[in-house]
């Protein structure tokens, strides 16, 4: 089954990727941005055996750190 893990910084903390992101983009001409977070996503192909709970504690455990972090997961119907 597929899922889909999004992974993201939470509100108030600095993020340098996203202001690096937003800096090129301005420097490529691009106006009209006035912000950019940058994230993550992480794909699995798991068993159908694999509860939401396994998936949550794996984000809780691994994927995400979550002093910082924000995650939401996504799973294909069946």
């Amino acid at each position: 089954m597929k899922t889909r893990v999004y992974v993201t910084l939470k509100n108030g903390v600095l993020d340098p990727q996203g202001k690096a992101i937003h800096h090129a983009l301005e420097g490529l001409g691009f106006d009209g941005v006035k912000d950019v977070r940058a994230g993550k996503l992480i794909e699995l192909d798991l068993d159908p055996s694999v509860g939401d709970d396994a998936v949550e504690a794996m984000c809780r455990k691994l994927l995400a750190n979550t002093v910082i972090e924000n995650f939401r997961i996504e799973r294909e119907a069946a």
